[in-house]
């Protein structure tokens, strides 16, 4: 079992935290923040009571007495869903966030629900929280029910590049083309095939990818859509910085990446950044801020293991 949210981080590990961490609560993820997506939302609607008996199976394991079930108030439903299964028991709440992007982040969701502020460079174990997604304690739950591992998950395909846009259940492995027809085929005229959302995903380019563990949904722009812009250079204007929830100089750490600076790069706390693609999203230079500081990230974790 992974994380399920994208990250792909192995929930044996997250679940075994070192003996000084002390963790008393347990947030399942339910936000689903990245636009298009709705493979979580479809989940807690049609099996609300798998993501709660995945949650029970989690604090059991960890011996923690208190579990958050966090979802944007934009799902009632999914939020009902929930409260249906967790069926008034007193060591389980819902909380509802407010919508806005990127809510489902770690260190967002943990402050939002429990007030507290992971600090830099540090971990959520570190203010005693464990973070899990929806789809996470499902896939928990089923293994406990069933035995099965985790060989299937539920993956949104969406886009007005999709003719029958859905979420399926479908099996790891499975090539992007093939599911692709099992939502009628590409319409109109598709320019990007994206694994994810539009903000966080991954533009593929080809249709034999397989579906991985992390693989929450697949997303095809159509060409009119695709609007990639020609790259100027950086006019200072502090968009980036607004605009990220990390408190981040992203155009700092792009411009010390791009120059190969890693050392630079780590002391502006590039390690901090979620990638969630706001600084990206907003520059009006057209600069790709994410994808450099992704860069430093690998090279500066890369350093640290030699």
């Amino acid at each position: 079992i992974v994380g399920m949210g994208g990250a792909g981080f192995p929930t044996q590990v997250k679940l075994s935290p070192p003996p000084e961490k002390a963790i008393d609560t347990i947030i399942v993820n339910g936000a689903e923040c990245e636009p298009y997506l709705t493979s979580d939302h479809r989940l807690m609607l049609e099996h609300p009571e798998s993501v709660v008996l995945g949650l029970q199976v989690i604090m059991k394991a960890t011996g923690v007495k208190k579990g958050y079930i966090a979802i944007e108030e934009n799902k009632p439903d999914a939020i009902e869903a929930i409260k249906g299964a967790v069926n008034g028991r007193n060591e389980l709440e819902v909380v509802h966030l407010a919508t806005k992007y990127p809510q489902g982040g770690e260190k967002q969701l943990i402050n939002a629900v429990t007030g507290r502020e992971v600090p830099s460079g540090g971990l959520p174990m570190d203010v005693g929280v464990i973070v899990d997604n929806a789809g996470t304690c499902a896939a928990i739950a089923n293994v406990v029910k069933t035995g099965m591992p985790l060989i299937e998950r539920v993956t949104t395909i969406t886009g007005s590049g999709v003719s029958e846009p859905k979420n399926l259940l479908v099996k790891i492995g499975t090539p992007f083309n093939y599911i692709i027809q099992q939502c009628g085929g590409f319409k109109g005229n598709p320019g990007k095939v994206i694994m994810g959302g539009p903000m966080m995903g991954l533009a593929q380019s080809v249709m034999d990818v397989p579906v991985i563990k992390g693989t929450s949904g697949i997303l095809v722009l159509q060409k009119s859509e695709v609007k990639l812009g020609e790259r100027t250079a950086c006019i200072r204007c502090a968009r980036c910085v607004d605009a990220c929830p990390i408190n981040l100089l992203p155009t700092s750490i792009a411009r010390f990446s791009e120059k190969g600076m890693w050392n630079e790069a780590e002391k502006y706390h590039a390690l901090d950044c979620i990638e969630c693609g706001c600084c990206t999203y907003v520059c009006p230079a057209h600069i790709p801020l994410t994808q450099f500081i992704r860069l430093a990230k690998n090279h500066i974790v890369a350093s640290r293991k030699k």
